[in-house]
């Protein structure tokens, strides 16, 4: 039987983001979203529901997530659910689930007021290889004839 285990959320950060360096010096960022829902009811008023759902990044991800991203920042993120099995101190068996982070988008409007993407800021290695490189690039005979149709 095939599985699949996909999340997409997109959502504000409930609190600043936690980095911490595991004994191998990996860097992990746990964060918690909350994520809006506008929904209407059977009376046909509108209601509103919240998620709340806890994050985990790893690596350079991680890294950049609590540089740019802080408690109420907006931020779409792809990855997987993963369930945490613990038992407490009283014995009881204990388990949550949580999204591990694959893949995310900064998105503007954080406090900081920087707005990014997970390519240019996530990768920089990349970034200077020009097929992702925010500079634009030189404009082509066909794109002069537009600019002179605009009438502004």
């Amino acid at each position: 039987m095939p599985n699949y285990n996909k999340v997409q959320l997109m959502g504000n950060l409930t609190r600043d983001p936690e980095l911490r360096v595991t004994p191998k010096g990996t860097p992990v960022c746990a964060f918690g979203m909350a994520i809006n829902r506008v929904f209407r009811d059977d009376s046909g008023g509108n209601r509103e529901e919240t998620t709340f759902v806890d994050v985990e990044a790893w690596g350079r991800q991680a890294e950049v997530i609590s540089k740019y991203v802080t408690k109420g920042g907006p931020l779409f993120v792809e990855g997987r659910l993963k369930l945490d099995t613990w038992e407490s101190k009283e014995g009881e068996k204990r388990s949550k689930l949580k999204v591990v982070l694959e893949n995310m988008q900064l998105l503007g409007g954080g406090s900081r007021g920087e707005s990014s993407s997970s390519s240019s800021a996530d990768r920089p290695a990349q970034s200077s290889t020009g097929s992702s490189s925010p500079k634009p690039s030189p404009a082509s005979p066909a794109s002069d004839d537009i600019e002179e149709d605009v009438p502004f």
